[in-house]
């Protein structure tokens, strides 16, 4: 008898337990509204950037946010990005070159975001990402040069997907989504 009281007794601890977590997958569609997310992801207006990289990675992550829709006309957040992209030498191989010349080369893309709240001017979210792309380089300065901005392009594609996470969860915590 008193063991069959300690195993419900377990059980009706467990049960309370398990009922009291909120740990949810991000995406999980929502009970109250699906549209909530999309939505709250949509009404994101990018400021305008001046740099190549920069504006590969705006372009993607408007891409992302919007669903391809473009930027929204009645914006709730507003959000700044900052990003830079650096060249080093990866790699040095003694059997196709005699000078030691690197032989490829990794692309850095480093982006920071502050994500604001346009109806009070807070500040939801300031985060960083950063990605790396690496390239061949050959003789030939025109396929270097191009090998070089196609790994800069990967990066900035790849920091922009981080950034949508980031910005994903971001929202999520405050209660936008």
């Amino acid at each position: 008898m008193k063991r069959t009281i300690a195993r419900l007794a377990l059980a009706a601890l467990a049960a309370s337990l398990l009922a009291g977590c909120t740990i949810q997958p991000l995406y999980a569609p929502a009970p109250r509204s699906d549209a909530r997310q999309g939505s709250a992801l949509a009404a994101i207006d990018i400021k305008p950037v001046n740099e190549r990289v920069d504006q590969e990675l705006r372009n993607h992550l408007i891409f992302l946010l919007s669903g391809g829709a473009g930027q929204p006309s009645d914006a709730a957040y507003e959000l700044t990005l900052d990003a830079s992209a650096r060249s080093a030498g990866a790699l040095l191989s003694q059997s196709s070159t005699s000078d030691g010349e690197p032989t490829a080369r990794t692309v850095t893309v480093t982006a920071s975001y502050d994500l604001v709240r346009i109806a009070d001017g807070s500040t939801v979210s300031s985060r960083n990402a950063t990605a790396s792309a690496s390239f061949d380089v050959s003789l030939q300065e025109f396929a270097n040069i191009r090998a070089e901005r196609d790994a800069e392009n990967r990066a900035a594609r790849e920091v922009a997907e981080q950034l949508h996470a980031l910005i994903a969860a971001d929202l999520k915590r405050a209660g936008a989504i």
